[in-house]
């Protein structure tokens, strides 16, 4: 199947912006919850059977856990706002994220409370995604709402990586770090999860609620000072002298403790590769778990895009490259900040207007960054556009004003809540043919 043209119709499904679209909803679709957690419901307990979870998928997976369970069933779920799924026997409340709010400071106490008592033939099932960790605010002994609030601000604009942000957070919360998960001991806890993280490693996805953590009160001072980030005189105490350390592994409350992954970022991107391959385009998969800072990973590549273009290496077009992960931005303009439209308009600098390349990126979650728009699509003439619009690209970049730019073309992607979370997707179309170099031709 021949390359799409460039000047293609935007209503034709193989055109560059429609197939782009068509990737990332495969991508989404793949993560709802009512398609990928039902294989994982465990037979119903001899006694209660207590919900409880966090994320922005919570909610969605509370109504496919409801749908397809027969006995008795209660609990408390917690979402961001806008993102509730109603549901008949699992209570639904919505909080603020990415920075807490008093919302679901009460949440995570009622759903402390609500796990007290329980005995061995309980069962709880833990519905843990991303954005978790903001949603279930406890701040530890000594600490306040707004310390929490403070320090998630400060974290999110810090540069740090996902890992090393959940790693302070479950040193200074009453409820993530396992302690969420050994509240309900004695029961029988199995945790359900839809992974938002490089690694997909239980105890980062939601800060780890209800699984034991390895990393220690030292771990987490340690990041505090690689990136300067200042916190209340009793979270230093806290982390100083020990107290704030989370559940370990082999601690005996988590001993009948079990997890599984009903949906990854891997599983997301595999489901956009088979839409690539339909359309014609061989489609490689870069990396599930890309981290560091957006714009850097944008000017990679860019290098790689190049390389296919002009010498047909390390793959040959028309093609499509995908990836995920999830970058980070350090703040250092007044934009609006957001890592995957960051990424592209790196991207978009670095390749100048290359002719046959477009992108992609975007939050599966709909949000990217603290904005309403899961992120946007660049084109070969996205910089040609901008700047017959006055829109210096460089000066946007600069101040950290992705949205502002990609908004400003009407390029930017607008989903709405999508009820699921498995971290940013990144699609590089590629659909020219190698252009023959000098020594090519001779």
């Amino acid at each position: 199947m021949s390359p799409i043209s460039p000047e293609a119709d935007p209503a034709d499904p193989k055109a560059p912006r429609a197939l782009l679209r068509r990737l990332f909803e495969a991508a989404v679709a793949a993560a709802q919850p009512a398609l990928c957690l039902p294989p994982h419901l465990p037979p119903p307990g001899r006694g209660r059977t207590v919900v409880i979870g966090a994320g922005k998928a919570s909610a969605a997976m509370a109504r496919a856990l409801e749908d397809h369970w027969a006995g008795p069933l209660e609990g408390l779920v917690v979402t961001r706002y806008g993102y509730e799924v109603p549901c008949r026997r699992i209570e639904i409340v919505q909080a603020a994220h990415p920075v807490p709010d008093a919302a679901g400071q009460r949440a995570a106490e009622r759903m402390l409370a609500l796990v007290q008592g329980l005995t061995a033939d309980d069962l709880v099932i833990a519905l843990v995604s991303g954005g978790g960790s903001a949603l279930l605010a406890a701040p530890a002994p000594g600490l306040t709402l707004a310390d929490e609030q403070a320090l998630n601000r400060a974290l999110l604009a810090s540069g740090a990586t996902i890992g090393e942000m959940n790693c302070v957070r479950r040193h200074l919360s009453a409820i993530k770090g396992g302690r969420l998960g050994a509240a309900c001991h004695p029961a029988r806890l199995l945790t359900l999860l839809i992974s938002d993280v490089p690694g997909d490693d239980p105890v980062d996805i939601a800060s780890g609620p209800t699984v034991a953590d390895p990393s220690t009160c030292a771990d987490a001072l340690a990041i505090l000072a690689r990136y300067r980030i200042e916190v209340p005189e009793a979270a230093r105490a806290l982390l100083t002298s020990g107290a704030g350390e989370s559940v370990k592994p082999g601690d005996p409350r988590l001993a009948g403790a079990s997890v599984r992954m009903v949906a990854t970022p891997q599983m997301a991107l595999e489901a956009a590769a088979a839409v690539a391959r339909e359309a014609g385009f061989a489609a490689h998969i870069l990396g599930d778990s890309l981290e560091g800072e957006a714009r850097d990973l944008g000017l990679a590549m860019a290098g790689i895009a190049r390389q296919v273009v002009r010498h047909g290496q390390p793959f040959a077009a028309p093609c499509v490259l995908l990836s995920g992960g999830e970058t980070t931005v350090t703040l250092k303009g007044r934009g609006r900040g957001g890592r995957n439209v960051e990424f592209l308009l790196a991207l978009g600098l670095a390749l100048d207007g290359l002719p046959g390349v477009h992108a992609m990126a975007g939050d599966t979650d709909g949000v990217d960054g603290a904005e309403e728009v899961a992120g946007a699509i660049l084109t070969p003439s996205t910089l040609r556009r901008a700047w017959a619009l006055g829109i210096r690209p460089r000066a946007s970049l600069d101040d950290n004003d992705g949205h502002g730019f990609f908004g400003a073309l009407g390029d930017a992607v607008v989903t709405g809540p999508t009820l699921t979370n498995v971290n940013d997707f990144r699609a590089i179309l590629i659909e020219r043919a190698p252009t023959p170099t000098p020594a090519d031709a001779a």
